[in-house]
Formats: C-alpha cells, structure tokens, sequence
C-alpha cells in the first residue's frame, strides 16, 4: 500500500473518536462541565466538542487537516497539562484517559507532520 493511501486511512480512523468525543461534549456538556479547570466551564465543553467535530470533519473531507491537526494537538496537551495530569498526580482521574489522550496527541502531531501546508492528497493517489 501506498503512503498517501495509509496516510489517508489513518486520517479517516483518527476522526472517529474526534467525532465521537465531540458528539459526547455536546451530549452531555453540563455533566463534563465539573472536571473544566477554566470557566466559564460549560461553554469549554460545548467549545472543544464543536471544535472536535469540526476536525473529525476536515480529516474526513481532507480539508485544512495539518491545522486541524496542531489545534487538536494544542488542544490535547491543554487537556494532558490541566486535567489528566493531575488526575494521575492526584490519584483522582482515570489512568485510561491519560494514556489515550497521549496516544491521540501522539496521532494528531503525525499527522500534521505529514501534510504539507498547502498541499492536500488527490483522488489519484488514494484509488
């Protein structure tokens, strides 16, 4: 297989939880508004689940995806720094959580990593 056709693979399984999570914010904003260190908490919520939405939907599409890459990765290491962090520090979050976020970091900065600015993949170099 292809680099451009693992690339965009990897570029449409990265979306899933994006949009799932983002779905969830929305879902259940007041529920998730408690664990936001910054207020006003409940727009926070509603804010980032838009903004995952909106990434899942540019890797989807293949639109803007590097800088939607390095917000979600700016976005996760906020995440990491105020939340997850020092939940493990503090024995008060969920260690699964930390681990997934680093893993989704780790993805979201590949994949900025590996689109150009500027330059998007073809129809011709995904068939």
């Amino acid at each position: 297989m292809s680099k451009q056709v693992l690339l965009r693979i990897a570029q449409i399984l990265i979306a899933v939880p994006f949009a799932y999570f983002g779905i969830s914010h929305l879902m259940a904003g007041s529920a998730m508004a408690p664990m936001v260190p910054f207020p006003p908490a409940t727009f926070w919520v509603y804010f980032t689940g838009i903004a995952q939405l909106l990434a899942a939907l540019a890797f989807v599409l293949n639109i803007q995806v590097r800088l939607a890459a390095l917000l979600l990765a700016l976005y996760l290491l906020i995440i990491l720094i105020s939340i997850q962090i020092p939940g493990a520090i503090h024995k008060t979050g969920d260690p699964m959580m930390l681990v997934k976020d680093i893993g989704l970091l780790g993805g979201a900065i590949l994949l900025a990593a590996a689109h150009t600015p500027g330059k998007y993949l073809e129809k011709r170099d995904i068939l």
